[in-house]
């Protein structure tokens, strides 16, 4: 077990936004944390990594210590005029280990390849940032995340501004590191996008102050949504895979609440499918 949860509030200066939270995050597992932007998710992973104190109830460290933590930020938080080659990115994630004002050793440089590697972009090594696409520079930054060898990889919306084929390509490659017994917790306000991939879900609603957690079986239902994104919601499997459906408003009427957390692709219409190595 890496994080345990007990009971926890979080929120600013004593006041909470959310109601309490019971989570135990363990070795290989793979979390979402879905809801409208402004829902609060951000600040439930602050809490959870000590960043930010819990306004009641306790974040434990079962092993003693807070695990090591791989961070990937939105691509849109990056600067794409680096002049960096994507090596020396993925030797940033070396750092803590390498020491203040030393230079990388033959280990750092052999973890960064690796790392390198492990995204399928190793043939990037010697290419400057600002030179790759935008899913080149995501998994730059996923490989820099993997350098440092984490225990936990905490990924803020990983996909954002990817097209369909490089969304799915992004969220295959996440769905492996759990079998590798690297913990994953991905924000992300597209829940028709991870629907098929995560194996745990926490529903995040700040404006009626509402959290929903558990495993995805049990918090996908047509009854949790529709109360969260107070619309018509409905769950279906489609050739074995989860999609996610919502009616569109009347015509002249007011769109409902958070609907771009539910489907991309626009109200009424159907979710993406996916297929290969999704977790159903």
């Amino acid at each position: 077990m890496l994080i345990e949860l007990g009971q926890v509030e979080v929120g600013y200066h004593g006041q909470a936004i959310l109601p309490p939270i019971d989570l135990r995050l363990a070795e290989g597992a793979f979390v979402g944390i879905v809801g409208p932007n402004g829902s609060g998710k951000t600040t439930i992973v602050r809490t959870m990594l000590g960043l930010l104190p819990p306004v009641r109830g306790q974040v434990r460290y079962p092993r003693g210590e807070r695990p090591r933590i791989g961070y990937v930020p939105q691509r849109e938080q990056t600067d794409s005029t680096w002049p960096l080659t994507g090596l020396e990115i993925v030797l940033m994630g070396r750092y803590h280990r390498i020491g203040v004002g030393r230079r990388p050793r033959p280990a750092d440089h052999k973890a960064a390849g690796a790392a390198l590697a492990k995204v399928g972009i190793d043939d990037l090594a010697h290419t400057p940032f600002h030179a790759m696409s935008g899913g080149q520079r995501q998994r730059t930054l996923m490989a820099r995340a993997l350098a440092g060898e984490p225990e936990l990889l905490v990924l803020d919306e990983p996909t954002t501004g990817m097209d369909l084929v490089a969304e799915r390509a992004m969220l295959d490659l996440i769905a492996d590191f759990p079998q590798q017994k690297i913990a994953v917790l991905m924000v992300s306000h597209q829940l028709a996008a991870v629907a098929n991939y995560v194996h745990d879900l926490i529903l995040v609603d700040r404006d009626r102050f509402q959290v929903q957690v558990g495993p995805i079986e049990e918090v996908l239902t047509n009854e949790r949504l529709s109360k969260l994104y107070n619309a018509p919601v409905a769950v279906a499997d489609v050739h074995g895979h989860r999609s996610v459906f919502i009616d569109r408003p009347p015509r002249g009427g007011t769109p409902a609440r958070g609907l771009s957390a539910l489907n991309r692709e626009g109200a009424g219409e159907r979710a993406p499918e996916r297929e290969g190595k999704g977790k159903a």
